[in-house]
């Protein structure tokens, strides 16, 4: 495994990037994030560690605004989440200058998936250890939720839950308890619950 897993291009005989693959387990080892799409909202709600008692905690945050109309909720690198959420900000920012107009949850998704895909395919970078919930409004106002990963595919979800050492579990929770017609607290009420399953 040790000599697959030194360049980021090197595939290995089974066809794995192991690269990626850390990637993907930076994700499982960071906090659990759950996203929950309701009639007319959609709740994003992240896990707090404990963290050591000098440290200040508001410096921590795994939900950043990236525009106006939509938040982003991270599982992994902190650091990394950084990056990608200031890469965003400008790519709304200049399609705002460029279209005059607001960018779309998914087109936000397709960049952030694009860029982290990047990061897979050429030597000298790592792939970005975080995967990310994506949450906001339709044109028409219908709420919508993303998903991307450190393998750079996206897609969008009902509901959702990433990293944590219990995602399957989690998932399995929303799977038997989402309903279509959730209301905005009946939605805060089941992303409560499933951080529960933790």
């Amino acid at each position: 495994m040790s000599r697959y897993d030194r360049a980021i291009t090197v595939f290995s005989p089974d066809g794995h990037l192991f690269q990626v693959e850390y990637a993907i387990n930076a994700v499982k080892a960071g906090s659990a994030v759950v996203g929950v799409r309701g009639t007319d909202c959609v709740v994003l709600g992240v896990e707090r560690r404990a963290t050591a008692k000098l440290r200040e905690t508001r410096t921590i945050r795994k939900v950043l605004q990236i525009d106006d109309h939509i938040t982003a909720a991270f599982a992994g690198l902190t650091a990394d989440a950084r990056v990608l959420t200031s890469k965003a900000r400008v790519e709304c920012q200049s399609y705002r200058l460029t279209c005059e107009d607001a960018p779309s949850v998914e087109y936000v998704a397709r960049f952030l998936a694009t860029t982290q895909q990047r990061y897979t395919q050429r030597g000298g970078v790592r792939p970005f250890g975080v995967s990310a919930l994506l949450a906001g409004f339709s044109p028409d106002g219908t709420p919508q939720l993303f998903q991307t990963d450190p393998a750079g595919t996206y897609s969008e979800w009902k509901a959702n839950a990433i990293g944590g050492k219990n995602s399957k579990n989690m998932r399995e929770f929303l799977e038997n308890n989402w309903a279509a017609d959730l209301a905005e607290p009946d939605a805060i009420r089941l992303t409560v619950k499933t951080l529960l399953e933790a």
